[in-house]
Order: C-alpha cells, then sequence, then structure tokens
C-alpha cells in the first residue's frame, strides 16, 4: 500500500513538472516583502510565497560563492540573507539583489513558477545536500578579534 502510495505521488509530481516546463501560466502579480520575500501570483489563480534563501541558494546566475563539490554546485550559510531590492527586467522577470551583494541572478516569472511548484522538494534536496556535505544553511561564524 505504501509502495502504490508513493508511486501515486512521484507521478502526480512528474506530470507537475512536466506542466511546468511547457504551460507556465500569465503572471498576475509580483509583490517584494524585503527583506524576507517574495510574493507571485498567477493569471490561473496559484499564488507561490518565496523566501530570501530559497531564492538566493537557487539564483538563476552563477556565482562565485558557490563551492563545487565533486559534480555539484551548494550554496551554504544562506538562512538569514535578505533581499534588498527587485528591478525590473523586460516584460519577462526581475533581478534580484541580496544584502550578500549577488545580484546577477534574472528571475523570469516562468522561473518563478517553475520554483514555486517544485519548492518543497527543492529545499528538501537542499538541506540533504548540505547535510551530506557537512555543511550549514546558517552562515559561518567569523573570528572576532580577541579570537585571534
Amino acid at each position: 500500500m505504501a509502495t502504490r502510495f508513493r508511486l501515486v505521488m512521484a507521478m502526480k509530481r512528474t506530470i507537475q513538472r512536466i506542466h511546468t516546463l511547457v504551460d507556465t501560466p500569465r503572471l498576475k502579480s509580483f509583490s517584494l516583502n524585503a527583506p524576507k520575500s517574495v510574493d507571485v501570483e498567477y493569471a490561473n489563480g496559484i499564488k507561490f510565497s518565496l523566501s530570501a534563501e530559497f531564492l538566493r541558494v537557487y539564483s538563476p546566475a552563477a556565482d562565485g560563492k558557490i563551492r563545487s563539490i565533486g559534480s555539484e554546485k551548494v550554496i551554504s550559510g544562506r538562512r538569514h540573507v535578505g533581499i534588498m531590492s527587485a528591478e525590473p527586467v523586460g516584460n519577462y522577470g526581475v533581478r534580484i539583489v541580496f544584502d550578500d551583494l549577488h545580484k546577477t541572478g534574472i528571475y523570469s516569472w516562468d522561473y518563478f513558477f517553475n520554483l514555486g511548484s517544485n519548492k518543497f522538494t527543492l529545499m528538501r534536496n537542499y538541506i540533504k545536500t548540505l547535510k551530506k556535505h557537512g555543511l550549514s544553511r546558517d552562515p559561518s561564524k567569523r573570528k572576532s578579534s580577541k579570537d585571534l
């Protein structure tokens, strides 16, 4: 019974991913809730609230602060990152500026929809990857002058 349930859930996730890739609805609204999150709503009524940490970790830009471990790219220590601003880029998305000074990612409305549709799976996989490599969502503690 449990195996059948997992199979049905896996099939639903696959169908949702295919739908996301093929038929992204038109954007209805975008709201910046600085510094914590953004909200996006689509014409079909689907709404997503995406945290700053989640957006930073899944930035579509290449970033010098990413650690490459084997073939995996891992960003750690972003639990408390904040969003400073979101700047429109044409009619297709926004550039988000984070308080860790990352600002090269352009998030399209399709990409937001994909992230929102797969948010729980993506976050779960991110946390598993951090644990696998002994990393944390929390920023590393900086040494103070008295520790030196």
